[in-house]
């Protein structure tokens, strides 16, 4: 155990050359804010902050009494992340060291891209003639309570035992990737729609979406991640039933052209692509940058 997040050490003056020393710290501690702050997101306050400062020894604490003080007084709190980690030398007030909120991103959704959705969702069994009563549909058929956040519930039936939840049938591992990535608050439609269509891009079908064709490469590609999708050879990536490659494209094509008849009667641009406008430590983008193609 880490002597300096865990004990209370005594109290002892605080002359010139160790306040000197707490200015330096105080200054180092500002300093770690990039490395504290992604390793709060994936471990708990006292296993983030004790890797972070590289485990001190126990020499440390009798150097900066109210450091290790203040600091044992903040993790002690229940709290699944280090959101505000305030340190207060003698004399001065807190410093705040805080992590920024999620950034929401939003990628443009075109009829090339709302039709290829609708095929997902049919190919899925969650199309019910396209009301929204489909987003709420959990594995085996019935239906969520709430769309306040991902049901998170495992639903067995005769031969299978899943958690997929919404119109796209999210994994509760996936729908946690990619809300986090997207700064999604719910398991909205919309939400539900935005995180759809990084999963297309995390599979390197976006250019193959925008295209506004339904081909064998875009269904093979999606294929991993909707097991229902056919891949090159006709058969399902994980063994489970799947949907013909002709029923999906004889869909596809229909739904396509009654959304593009909407828009030319709406008199609205179907020249909206890309993936969403980045910004500066946004994740998505960082993501974007690295996602792959399966094929």
């Amino acid at each position: 155990m880490n002597p300096f997040l865990s004990t209370q050490p005594n109290r002892v003056p605080l002359g010139g050359a160790a306040r000197a020393l707490g200015l330096s710290l105080s200054a180092l501690t500002t300093g770690l804010l990039p490395l504290i702050a992604p390793l709060a997101a994936t471990a708990s306050p006292r296993d983030s902050l004790g890797t972070a400062l590289g485990y001190p020894t126990s020499a440390t604490p009798a150097l900066l009494p109210a450091v290790a003080s203040s600091l044992d007084r903040q993790l002690e709190q229940p709290s699944q992340r280090l959101a505000m980690l305030d340190v207060a030398l003698p004399g001065q007030a807190p410093i705040p060291l805080a992590s920024p909120p999620p950034v929401r991103a939003s990628y443009p959704i075109t009829p090339a891209r709302r039709a290829l959705l609708n095929t997902i969702r049919y190919s899925e069994g969650t199309w019910a003639g396209g009301q929204d009563i489909g987003y709420r549909i959990l594995f085996g058929g019935s239906l969520m309570r709430s769309m306040e956040r991902h049901p998170n519930l495992v639903i067995r039936t005769a031969r299978y035992a899943s958690a997929a939840a919404g119109a796209y049938q999210f994994m509760p591992f996936t729908w946690s990737m990619a809300s986090r990535l997207l700064g999604l608050q719910t398991f909205s439609p919309e939400e539900q729609d935005q995180a759809a269509l990084l999963l297309i891009q995390r599979r390197g079908a976006l250019p193959l979406a925008d295209g506004g064709r339904f081909t064998r490469r875009l269904a093979a590609r999606l294929a991993p991640e909707w097991a229902s999708f056919p891949t090159l050879g006709g058969g399902s990536y994980y063994g489970q039933p799947v949907r013909r490659f002709a029923d999906l494209k004889r869909f596809y094509e229909d739904n396509l052209a009654q959304l593009q008849a909407e828009v030319s009667n709406d008199g609205m641009s179907d020249d909206l692509a890309g993936s969403p406008a980045c910004l500066r430590g946004q994740l998505v983008c960082q993501f974007a940058e690295t996602a792959k193609p399966s094929l």
